[in-house]
């Protein structure tokens, strides 16, 4: 079955969604700007493969159509993807033709570089940031641009060979200090793999991690690690499979927040699902590496304002599971969910603006309220 062709691009959109599709186009020369929200609702509707030609099908408009984890008090933690930067081999640049004028960056520089965007936005709505990494981003290149940044924390994985050192001695009241600077780094090493393997000292803690309540078993202490270029608070926990280490830039913090901390970045592997799944990223077919990078940013603007659209609605508006007594009624709504009760939204507001129009009897409308729950 074709996907259906939507003769009318106007649609009667949600406020707020016209307004957030309004302020991404600001951006945009003023010959272009009307054609944004034209192709974000293409893409809204799109079914099957999420080619660029199937967005602009199903805007209605002709093929020559040219053209960035919060924490939610119902759902638990909710990641919104703002922005995306492309990594390319080194290898593969040569397939690159020099007048697209890009340039090659490793995955620590481009990291970075994503700091150096969002922090000084979020600084200026009062917001301490804090970033989560995984293992591979436990580097000096890029702890030491992000930690050159105010008001940043940085909550991570450490190898379990990691060189660490204890903390210097301070020089106490009276003692005459020795020449040159204060120690940053301890002269002993630390061993994570003996900390680890000691049976005393081990406590326990509860913390909300995954939506569930769970009781870790953990040890903690500070210590220096060059990379960062200071004191850091690791944290180690005893698994059944073994032991992890964590680590936190601000040693004050407490073992709780840095556990949910990191939990908390496991809603980014749900988006990268989301994505792909829901919103068919990598499917756009374009050839030019400028437009590969700008197709996915639309879709994770199109992720984004999804999920902020949704915010505030209830589950009932979200999510009916009526038909499928065999799922869980009041399981968290899926992105998928959200999107489909969006398009009913919009799908609704046009069919109202067509029944104050005309005279509709009742089986009629009965029809085309089944008809849109199956469309949408």
């Amino acid at each position: 079955m074709g996907e259906p062709r939507m003769a009318n691009p106007n649609w009667k959109c949600p406020d707020n969604w016209s307004e957030w599709s309004q302020w991404l186009a600001a951006g945009l020369h003023a010959r272009n700007r009307w054609r944004l929200p034209v192709l974000l609702i293409g893409m809204l509707f799109a079914n099957g493969r999420r080619t660029v030609t199937s967005w602009l099908r199903a805007a209605g408009v002709s093929d020559d159509f040219p053209c960035l984890a919060w924490r939610h008090p119902k759902w638990g933690p909710l990641a919104l993807p703002l922005q995306a930067m492309l990594y390319v081999r080194r290898k593969t640049m040569a397939s690159i033709p020099p007048w697209r004028h890009w340039r090659f960056a490793t995955k620590l520089q481009l990291a970075a570089r994503w700091v150096e965007w969002i922090v000084p936005i979020l600084k200026k709505a009062g917001k301490t940031v804090w970033i989560v990494v995984d293992g591979g981003y436990t580097k000096r290149p890029f702890l030491r641009r992000a930690l050159q940044l105010s008001q940043v924390v940085v909550v991570g994985r450490l190898r379990k060979d990691a060189a660490l050192r204890d903390i210097p001695p301070k020089t106490k009241r009276g003692q005459r200090r020795s020449r040159g600077r204060p120690r940053k780094y301890g002269k002993n090493r630390i061993s994570l793999a003996k900390r680890a393997g000691q049976k005393r000292g081990w406590q326990t803690a509860t913390c909300s991690l995954y939506n569930e309540t769970v009781t870790k078993t953990y040890k903690t202490f500070l210590a220096t690690y060059l990379p960062v270029g200071g004191v850091i608070r690791v944290v180690l926990i005893k698994e059944d499979h073994g032991w992890l280490a964590f680590f936190c830039t601000q040693p004050d913090t407490s073992v709780m927040e840095i556990l949910e901390a990191f939990a908390d970045r496991a809603t980014i592997e749900q988006d990268f699902h989301d994505v792909k799944e829901v919103w068919g990223t990598g499917q756009q077919q374009v050839r030019n590496i400028w437009t590969n990078l700008a197709v996915y940013n639309l879709n994770l603007w199109m992720h984004t304002m999804v999920e902020l659209w949704a915010w505030d609605r209830c589950h009932e508006q979200l999510c009916d599971r009526s038909d499928s007594p065999w799922d869980d009624a009041m399981r968290r709504p899926s992105h998928a969910n959200r999107r489909k009760a969006l398009r009913q939204t919009i799908m609704q507001n046009e069919f109202s603006t067509l029944a104050v129009a005309w005279w509709l009897p009742r089986k009629i409308i009965n029809l085309a309220e089944r008809l849109m729950a199956l469309a949408a």
